[in-house]
């Protein structure tokens, strides 16, 4: 069984030390052919290890390739002079901090290309000169890596005014990518979103975006074939352990940490890497990859848009919005696609729209019992604690002990936290039955109307309307009229209409009816 590289992300180090390694060279000989481009992936998803791997590659560092696709591929080996630019590492809580960054890097150019800055000139102005020189001193055009270009304007996305010096700064030092075009053999820069302020968006027009091209669908991340290829041994230990066979192994992994699709083919379903190597290594079903950052600014977005939470898992967006270009301020759920929180779940060409969704259980899940506190207040454990007993009560029907105990629960929540009262009330009806696991569906559309909220147990089906100051009455009068229950009559289980009314003066459930 060989190491897994785990928290690794030098391609060099893998090679060396005999790490498992996911064969990703096939897609990185396509590359390097030549040309300008543009990735966009989630945090962890192993983008820092492929820009190390063009690294190598560049460096012609030959042996660290044997075995793999692209020595079959490959036959001239050529070494050229590379710059790395790493963005992860830094705290960029001012302008003087990123440009100390960029300077501290540049500093190792200039030392390695013997040139000496002038004083008080630009990072902008060192960069294009370490360009130039590289390319004088080697005799070869240079190869430019960035990995997390986007990393000090996503520190700062909630700070308008810091986040504008940052685009300046940025804006100028990028632009050498362009005006320094004769100097340059390839370039391939990573980053999470794609902010068109930034100079190689709005300017850089030979930059080609594959983040959402279906050849590299699968340039990050793991595919199920090459899980069961590289990490057998693992699986097989972990499905002894579970007592399951292989495939039933496999099945458990996928529910959890599949279903991402970067492209709008859908033909590639992608694994989290960083989850499955971690579950693989403790042989334990946790959630590894939300777990390292939790998406509060995300959080802030969707409620200051006053978003509605079944539009996350329900929703369609344009495929101009779903590029970020402009619309991280007013097309949040574009955020959460490209941070990962979100994934393309459907695509209409007619129209040039995606349909996004929760990718798997541990984004799905991790992110609702993070959200359920933004909205009620208290902390994730102890709506966990309601959550337990809200199960218990409609598994067996009792849903008077269920409205009483919600009554309970959103009686705790801070005034300060309730804005718009109707959605805010529907956001956290929706994100309870959805933590408890049933099929919950809001605002299901009829041929008569559409239901508030439909809930499904195995053994019932909850029909909830909800009113707003008038009277639980009315509401089980409307489902009555309207006959929102006969779209379910067929399915065998027993049906309960829920009238509920709330009052936007005490901010609080005020009556119900159950019928």
């Amino acid at each position: 069984m060989k190491k897994l590289p785990i928290g690794i992300q030098t391609f060099e180090k893998i090679r060396s030390d005999e790490y498992a390694y996911v064969d990703k060279t096939a897609l990185l000989s396509q590359l390097a052919k030549g040309g300008y481009y543009f990735l966009s992936r989630p945090r962890r998803f192993g983008k820092s290890l492929f820009l190390s791997t063009l690294k190598a590659y560049f460096q012609g560092k030959r042996e660290l390739f044997e075995g793999l696709a692209i020595a079959e591929l490959e036959k001239d080996w050529a070494s050229y002079p590379v710059l790395y630019l790493d963005l992860n590492t830094g705290n960029y809580n001012s302008a003087e901090a990123l440009e100390e960054r960029l300077g501290y890097i540049l500093s190792e150019w200039e030392e390695e290309y013997a040139i000496a800055p002038e004083k008080k000139q630009s990072v902008a102005t060192r960069f294009e000169v370490v360009i130039k020189q590289a390319a004088k001193t080697t005799g070869r055009k240079v190869v430019i890596l960035v990995d997390e270009y986007d990393k000090p304007l996503l520190q700062v996305i909630d700070n308008e005014p810091l986040l504008a010096e940052y685009r300046n700064i940025l804006k100028g030092f990028y632009s050498n990518l362009k005006t320094c075009d004769e100097h340059i053999r390839f370039a391939f820069l990573s980053g999470v979103t794609k902010f068109s302020h930034v100079s190689i968006f709005s300017d850089l027009n030979n930059l080609q975006d594959i983040s959402l091209n279906n050849a590299y669908a699968d340039i990050c991340g793991f595919t199920e074939e090459e899980i069961r290829q590289t990490f057998a041994p693992y699986i097989q230990k972990f499905a002894k352990q579970e007592q399951v066979d292989e495939d039933a192994m496999m099945g458990k992994l996928k529910a959890r940490y599949d279903g991402y699709h970067f492209s709008p083919d859908m033909s590639k379903d992608v694994y989290n890497p960083f989850s499955v190597l971690n579950a693989l290594s403790s042989c334990q079903l946790q959630n590894y990859w939300f777990s390292t950052g939790t998406p509060t600014f995300l959080v802030k977005l969707l409620k200051d848009g006053k978003y509605k939470i079944q539009d996350l898992s329900e929703g369609d967006i344009t495929a101009t919005d779903l590029s970020g270009k402009d619309s991280l301020f007013t097309e949040p759920v574009a955020l959460l696609y490209q941070t990962g929180y979100l994934t393309i779940k459907g695509f209409d060409k007619d129209f040039d729209s995606y349909s996004l969704g929760f990718p798997n259980k541990e984004v799905e899940l991790s992110f609702l019992r993070f959200l359920l506190p933004k909205y009620v207040g208290g902390t994730e454990n102890q709506s966990s604690f309601y959550i337990e007993h809200f199960v218990r009560d409609l598994r067996k029907g009792d849903i008077d002990g269920f409205m009483e105990r919600m009554t309970a629960f959103l009686g705790d929540t801070p005034y300060e936290l309730i804005r718009d009262c109707e959605n805010h009330f529907q956001n956290v009806l929706f994100t309870v039955c959805r933590l408890m696991g049933y099929h919950t569906i809001a605002e299901y559309r009829t041929s008569r109307g559409r239901i508030d909220m439909v809930v499904k147990t195995d053994d019932y089906t909850y029909v909830f309307e909800f009113k707003f100051d008038k009277s639980a009455q009315e509401a089980l009068q409307q489902i009555d009229s309207k006959e929102y229950m006969i779209p379910f009559t067929a399915d065998g289980r027993q049906i309960v209409k829920i009238g509920v009314n709330f009052s936007k003066e005490t901010r609080n459930i005020e009556g119900w009816e159950v019928r």
